[in-house]
């Protein structure tokens, strides 16, 4: 019977989205392999898509019965799951990574969208109370005692386009911070996918400096960032300038009432080799009375982009803290830590980043062709869950 499978969604990956070669050859780095590298890191990706968090989890499911519908050839333990990840060559992962976006931009899986986005953040998961690790930043309370470790890192995903796809990720340990991070990561990025692949950058206050935005614009990438108070002169003059008149722009965006302020004539600050700098904000009314409202900047001239879509730009920054962070913490196991190794930490972080990659596509492209509707992520993992039974497959049609 025909229906979502594991089986299904590696002939994808391989066959739609050009990773046969990654899944033959990820850059395994062990002298002598026993088990195929092939195995480890499919195992590893389907088991990121099935919300198997653990490698003691994946070490069962592989020696139950469900191994064959799962796609894994053989049998795999903990232990080697460790030492793989430990030595997995890290750029081949994320080159896959790239060329899997490129890939769906040829596919179409962006030709509704006005632009395709990257947005830029940082955060903390893998809490720990063993021994730190390189990447550890100790947690401490008020009174300076150390409670466990944190690890740091920021991400990089396609926003804006219908369908949030992670790209990248670059870890921070002590003495390292989040704004030397995004720096890497983002030449990193826009080197692998290429110059003319995103059109915009959407990025949260920290990263509105002059050094990072000469950076995006050696780079081709228009910016828009939050404005906050660590640029003083400018947030001052915004205030100044919108608290007194009446909104350029009112719309209606679901059941809120949005008011937009927009002008484009602000002095830039001194070490901002930009002519002028737009700043925008918005004044969001939601139904129960609540008011959010925030400032932006932005390079972004107004012949090319008009009030409505620079607001869509800026909230479209919410995406990497929705279906990223918060997917990949609370569904596809980036809180938790398989392996306590840094460098087994990182690959892991990555390829839960490819995985996410595939569900998406899988389920949102390749599922939803024709009159088919849209399948929630809980509803395809419970028929994958379902179907790797032996017995027979749930035909979902």
């Amino acid at each position: 019977m025909k229906g979502p499978s594991a089986q299904a969604v590696r002939n994808y990956a391989c066959h739609c989205l050009g990773l046969k070669s990654y899944l033959k050859h990820p850059g395994d780095g062990r002298p002598k392999p026993q088990i195929p590298a092939r195995d480890l890191v499919w195992g590893l990706l389907i088991s990121n898509i099935l919300r198997v968090s653990s490698f003691h989890h994946l070490e069962w499911l592989v020696h139950s019965p469900a191994r064959t519908g799962l796609g894994v050839g053989r049998p795999l333990g903990d232990d080697a799951l460790a030492y793989f990840t430990e030595r997995l060559d890290s750029e081949v992962t994320r080159v896959a990574l790239a060329a899997t976006l490129q890939q769906a931009k040829r596919n179409k899986a962006f030709e509704n969208s006005s632009g395709i986005g990257l947005a830029l953040d940082g955060t903390g998961a893998g809490r720990t109370y063993k021994p730190p690790c390189s990447l550890c930043h100790p947690v401490k309370d008020n009174k300076g005692e150390v409670h466990g470790s944190l690890h740091h890192f920021v991400m990089i995903t396609v926003v804006g386009t219908g369908l949030t796809l992670p790209l990248d990720a670059e870890p921070y340990g002590p003495g390292d911070c989040e704004y030397s991070a995004g720096k890497r990561l983002l030449r990193r990025a826009v080197g692998h996918l290429g110059p003319q692949f995103a059109d915009y950058l959407v990025a949260d206050g920290e990263f509105a400096t002059a050094p990072f935005l000469h950076e995006a614009d050696q780079l081709g990438l228009p910016v828009v960032a939050r404005l906050k108070d660590n640029l003083p002169e400018l947030h001052r003059a915004v205030e100044a300038r919108f608290a007194n008149r009446p909104p350029d722009l009112v719309i209606e965006d679901g059941k809120d009432r949005v008011e937009i302020w927009d002008a484009d004539d602000f002095d830039p600050w001194e070490t901002l080799a930009w002519q002028t700098v737009r700043a925008f904000r918005y004044r969001q009314h939601k139904p129960n009375g609540e008011v959010f409202e925030a400032d932006w900047l932005t390079n972004f001239p107004k012949r090319k982009l008009n009030t409505l879509g620079l607001y869509r730009i800026g909230k479209s920054r919410w995406e990497i803290e929705n279906q990223g962070f918060n997917d990949g913490k609370n569904r596809y196991g980036m809180e938790h830590i398989r392996h306590h190794d840094p460098n087994s930490l990182l690959r892991n972080w990555w390829l839960i980043l490819l995985a996410l990659v595939i569900e998406r596509l899988y389920r949102l492209r390749y599922l939803h062709r024709g009159q088919h509707g849209v399948r929630s992520a809980m509803e395809l993992k419970s028929l994958l869950w379902i179907n790797l039974s032996p017995v027979g497959r749930l035909d979902s049609s």
